[in-house]
């Protein structure tokens, strides 16, 4: 049965799925996002980054008019080997209310289907406006304008170079094949508009992606085998806007026999206004 939004309780299993991880797959994903990583033997580790998703009647909140990914959380515990068989479970762990918004937050799990592995464990926080509150200035609930006044104040960024830094132009292909093929608000203006945005929306997993690609591209299986990312998408990201991840090395920890390398990662708009900031962290 399809509720639609309630109730979503903390524990509510939401779903389970199960996919093969094949090279067509694989090679979509890095098309896709334009991912130089080299995934001959090992899948992208945010390969299913939209599983939560594919549940959302079980967990979302009535009021889609407005919605937003706030924030994202990614811990990797083992590299998805190409020809892989795995299985998903989705679970709400998490509600609250935060300046005028609900958050509800889900968990999901990819698994081996044979061994039960634990490969990759997402935490997706997702904003919702209450039903009461209308649509922003112009009849958006957020457009370039609304999106500028609340944006938050740039970051203060590691000193010396980046390790990695990636660009990316977010064209109206790269959203139907990160987020189609259905019309939705990540890939259809009229959806979107529905949705109150005067455009397409990119999904903000997309964003996440790319300093996952960075810190593969550094650590390489010390990402893959332990790596953790927490990450806060700090404004909206439109059809159009160009893109540039970039991470710095912060300091490092012993873990156990390993050392724990922590870093900063942050995207930008072509104009500097960040629009994900956050920290993320590699085995070495």
């Amino acid at each position: 049965m399809n509720l639609m939004g309630e109730p979503a309780y903390v524990g509510r299993h939401c779903g389970s799925h199960q996919y093969d991880i094949t090279r067509e797959v694989v090679d979509f994903y890095a098309d896709a996002l334009d991912d130089g990583n080299d995934f001959s033997q090992w899948a992208p580790p945010l390969i299913h980054h939209s599983e939560c998703y594919t549940v959302l009647g079980q967990w979302y909140l009535k009021n889609l008019f407005g919605n937003l990914h706030a924030r994202q959380d990614w811990e990797l515990f083992a590299p998805i080997p190409v020809g892989a068989h795995v299985s998903t479970r989705s679970t709400i762990v998490d509600r609250y209310s935060k300046r005028g918004r609900d958050y509800v937050v889900n968990e999901t799990d990819i698994l081996d289907r044979e061994s039960g592995q634990l490969y990759v464990r997402g935490r997706t926080h997702q904003s919702f406006l209450p039903p009461k509150q209308d649509g922003g200035e112009g009849g958006f609930v957020v457009d370039e304008k609304t999106a500028a006044k609340k944006a938050r104040p740039k970051p203060e960024l590691p000193a010396g170079e980046p390790f990695g830094t990636s660009t990316k132009h977010i064209d109206k292909r790269r959203c139907w094949m990160f987020s189609g093929p259905g019309a939705n608000y990540h890939t259809d203006e009229e959806q979107a508009k529905k949705l109150g945005f005067p455009t397409i929306v990119v999904q903000g997993m997309m964003t996440t992606c790319f300093p996952a690609e960075l810190m593969q591209q550094r650590f390489g299986e010390g990402f893959l085998r332990g790596g953790r990312m927490s990450l806060k998408l700090t404004n909206v990201v439109w059809v159009g806007d160009t893109l540039t991840a970039r991470a710095w090395e912060r300091e490092q920890e012993p873990e156990g026999t390993q050392t724990r390398v922590h870093c900063d990662v942050v995207v930008e708009k072509e104009e500097g206004v960040p629009v994900l900031v956050g920290t993320a962290s590699a085995l070495v």
